[in-house]
């Protein structure tokens, strides 16, 4: 299956249990449910922002493309990635705090009472259609390999997690009914619902921070040694005075330009001599693809390398 197929199948089953667990949290009282539903609508709306990108990205970089848009855009939509990216953890972050407040407040102000049943029968369904997409979007993405169906991936595990919690919370909080410590149920959904924010705030930062350092074109460090390296054989082998190589990452695309120093007084050269050398670093580099945008210059001034 490809990368857009699959966040088209996590669009629609998003929605489907986001809807499901509104309306049962609702029906129920509990807002952790409602918080849930919540939390994958947003999800839903950044996965299709994630397949416009993925999209925009697969077209791009097709030979035959054309259109007013792609000329707007000559250097293609990787640069649009990291922002989806970033903006998605963003966003579940900040769902998850303000959650997070309200439940606390609701402790403070003596919990609330819910319907235990659909809750668990909610938390059940919930759990098994969260761990069934997780675990196929992580097998189908060894081969894909889209930092967009990584994501997806990730947020339907910390979903079957988050939904996990509530099971046991709402079995638990059954479980007490007409006992000595039947005074904790109320207490049970905002308990549970500050626990896990707690949990999953942290969870999108890893990815908002690669998200930041794409977008501010943070060059990094093992790309650029293995550029460093490959450039240095060529200077070495072919007598080059010096180069100099500049490096980024944004979003799956691998930006590399490389300018090579060459003594003013070398003989001339055919065309296809310097571009059997750009083959030749092409090749050691490695990576071709659509995702890989490599320059090769050579000059003999300076200036203009650096």
């Amino acid at each position: 299956m490809s990368e857009q197929s699959l966040l088209r199948l996590s669009i629609a089953v998003t929605a489907a249990v986001a809807a499901f667990g509104i309306i049962v949290g609702l029906v129920s009282g509990s807002f952790a449910i409602v918080f849930d539903g919540f939390y994958s609508l947003t999800d839903a709306f950044m996965t299709v922002l994630a397949l416009l990108v993925a999209r925009l990205i697969a077209t791009s970089a097709e030979p035959t493309a054309k259109g007013k848009l792609i000329d707007r855009f000559s250097v293609g939509f990787w640069h649009l990635e990291p922002m989806v990216l970033g903006l998605n953890g963003t966003l579940l972050m900040g769902a998850a705090v303000y959650a997070f407040i309200n439940a606390v407040g609701s402790v403070l102000d003596g919990g609330r009472a819910i319907d235990f049943g659909p809750a668990i029968a909610f938390a059940t369904i919930t759990l098994l259609v969260s761990l069934s997409m997780g675990i196929y979007c992580t097998r189908a993405n060894r081969d894909i390999k889209s930092g967009f169906v990584a994501l997806d991936a990730q947020a339907w595990l910390m979903t079957a997690a988050l939904t996990s919690a509530l099971l046991v919370a709402f079995v638990s909080g059954y479980a007490i009914h007409g006992t000595t410590l039947e005074w904790l149920m109320p207490y049970i959904d905002p308990a549970v619902l500050a626990i896990i924010c707690l949990v999953i705030i942290p969870v999108p930062l890893a990815n908002v921070r690669q998200a930041v350092a794409d977008v501010l074109l943070v060059t990094p460090a093992e790309l650029k040694n293995h550029v460093d390296a490959v450039a240095q054989d060529i200077v070495e082998r072919h007598g080059f005075l010096s180069y100099r190589a500049y490096v980024a990452k944004v979003g799956r695309g691998r930006q590399i330009e490389l300018f090579f120093i060459a003594p003013a007084d070398w003989p001339a050269r055919h065309l296809s001599e310097w571009d059997a050398i750009r083959d030749e670093i092409g090749e050691a580099i490695g990576g071709e693809g659509p995702d890989r945008w490599l320059t090769i210059v050579f000059t003999s001034d300076p200036e203009w390398a650096d």
